[in-house]
């Protein structure tokens, strides 16, 4: 009998660029298009370290990078300028802006330099047409009050990437038009007040990520996560949705096109200058 192949998804958020895969990024790459995984986004954090990023994008077909600055670097790094994000806007293979959003767990003292520097990438979303990645953390009011007050200013594409917030901060980016990300987070065992506010999100509206190397599902909790885990992340979240997972894929597959347009257009062999 022959064993049907995995359903076919992408890992909208991952960190290739890290140490946690110096030895084997070429096996983590194979392992996830062995899982179904055959698009990955991978985030620059800091500019500093985009050059890395953009390599593995250009080494890796299937493989695409965002930049930004991360709110928990947003007092250490220069701050992000606009024409830099513009400008790497020509890449065919960058494909967001961020990750950039508001951090008050660990960097609470720094939240107005966050909000100057997501204001930023906001601007950069909206001049190049590219989604915004958006990592929040206790800050639910403030965001929801900025990405309100900017949408108002004029619209952008957005994604809340690894979205653990609470219900309200979830209503205000569905109301805008966002979307929602499901990461390991969603498929551990005591997470039941999470994946309710994923439950009661339009699944149109629902991306799949992994933010490896952190947050492993189960079975793999605790260990080092990777993009091929993103196939047992959906693989839970199709449960949380009541659908069958190859559906679920291909619903998670069609949004990420629709949001993400340039990876969805992305044909082997274009030139980087493109």
């Amino acid at each position: 009998m022959t064993t049907a192949p995995p359903p076919t998804l992408t890992d909208s958020h991952c960190h290739l660029d890290f140490p946690d895969f110096d030895t084997d990024l070429p096996e983590v790459v194979a392992r996830a298009r062995a899982s179904g995984v055959a698009r990955m986004v991978t985030i620059c954090t800091r500019m500093a370290g985009l050059d890395r990023v953009r390599q593995i994008a250009e080494e890796n077909d299937g493989v695409f990078f965002a930049a930004g600055t991360h709110p928990m670097r947003a007092a250490e790094e220069p701050m992000i300028e606009v024409a830099d994000l513009v400008e790497l806007a020509a890449h065919p293979k960058f494909v967001g802006i961020g990750e950039t959003g508001l951090d008050y767990h660990y960097t609470a003292e720094s939240a107005a330099l966050q909000q100057h520097s997501l204001r930023l990438h906001i601007d950069a979303a909206r001049q190049t047409g590219l989604p915004l990645i958006i990592h929040s953390r206790d800050a639910d009011d403030d965001m929801a009050r900025i990405l309100t007050e900017e949408h108002r200013a004029g619209p952008f594409g957005c994604v809340m990437h690894c979205f653990s917030s609470g219900p309200a901060l979830a209503r205000a980016a569905l109301d805008l038009g966002f979307y929602l990300s499901m990461s390991g987070i969603t498929a551990f065992p005591r997470s039941n007040d999470l994946r309710a506010i994923f439950a009661a999100a339009p699944v149109d509206r629902i991306l799949v990520e992994t933010d490896s190397p952190y947050l492993a599902p189960p079975p793999h909790r605790g260990r080092r996560n990777e993009p091929a885990h993103a196939a047992l992340t959906a693989r839970a979240a199709a449960e949380t949705f009541g659908m069958d997972p190859a559906a679920f894929a291909r619903q998670t597959e069609e949004n990420f096109n629709r949001l993400f347009v340039k990876a969805a257009r992305w044909h082997k062999g274009a030139s980087w200058g493109a």
